[in-house]
């Protein structure tokens, strides 16, 4: 529709110039400038800052951030449809926008320090909840964070998932989770074990598996291998000569010679 009013526009004579709209602009474009190299920031800036909650207030709702900006002002660059948190220069939060007045928008991600602190504090919490919502938290999450607490105790199977959590901040959310079913099938409850198949979950992406190693489809493997096997297993060839004994031979013959010399030295006194 904007671009059949564009077209009616240009056939449009202003007043009683001899000219079209469309014939002026025929003229002038030679003129302009060209575009800024830079893109043109069309966001809103806002200043706000941190509460004791790792909240911000943004307008007339609240957004996460991360908990060790606690008392801190940062940049906020509102959008039509997000906003970004900077603190500094550096990105530090990213929200969808919402639409809602006096909503608050919070990312589980934000609050582990915390959590890992007080395990206690996470299956209530309310971001907890919206990233179940979301799709971050998994009914594979819940699983291997169901097993882990009747292996370890309520406690510490909480605090080895939010261990499990914090270990998006490096690898992909989806090896994460492949990690987690892994190690779920194979009764590994430990952050390490689950560390290890979300690694091997992204070589596999990137690395051909041998024909004698590859799955049906459909199939996944159960095998969990030990932090300590996989680290051998990764070692570089050890290309040394097998040590040798036989230059300690010469210190045996020197010594047996001294000994002699100190016998007839004896004799001779």
């Amino acid at each position: 529709m904007v671009e059949q009013w564009d077209r009616q526009d240009d056939a449009r004579r202003i007043g009683s110039r001899p000219k079209t709209v469309a014939e002026y602009f025929a003229l002038e474009q030679p003129l302009l400038m060209p575009l800024p190299e830079e893109p043109f920031e069309t966001g809103r800036l806002f200043t706000p800052r941190v509460d004791r909650y790792g909240q911000i207030p943004v307008r007339t709702n609240r957004y996460s951030v991360p908990i060790r900006l606690i008392g801190k002002r940062v940049r906020v660059m509102l959008h039509a449809s997000h906003l970004v948190v900077y603190d500094q220069n550096v990105e530090v939060a990213r929200h969808e926008q919402l639409i809602a007045k006096g909503a608050v928008r919070l990312d589980l991600d934000h609050y582990l320090e915390v959590l890992v602190r007080k395990p206690g504090a996470f299956p209530g919490s309310t971001a907890l909840e919206q990233a179940r919502s979301a799709g971050r938290f998994t009914p594979v999450h819940d699983a291997w964070w169901d097993q882990a607490r009747k292996m370890h105790g309520e406690r510490d199977g909480t605090r080895a998932l939010i261990e499990v959590l914090l270990l998006g901040r490096h690898l992909p959310h989806e090896h994460v989770v492949a990690g987690l079913a892994a190690a779920l099938r194979a009764g590994a409850m430990t952050a390490d074990a689950v560390a290890l198949e979300a690694r091997k979950a992204a070589q596999a992406e990137t690395e051909p598996a041998p024909a004698a190693d590859r799955l049906v489809p459909g199939e996944l493997s159960a095998t969990v291998t030990s932090l300590h096997e996989w680290r051998l297993a990764h070692l570089p060839a050890d290309t040394r000569p097998l040590p040798s004994v036989a230059p300690y031979d010469q210190l045996l013959r020197r010594r047996r010679t001294s000994g002699e010399e100190h016998r007839r030295e004896g004799e001779a006194q």
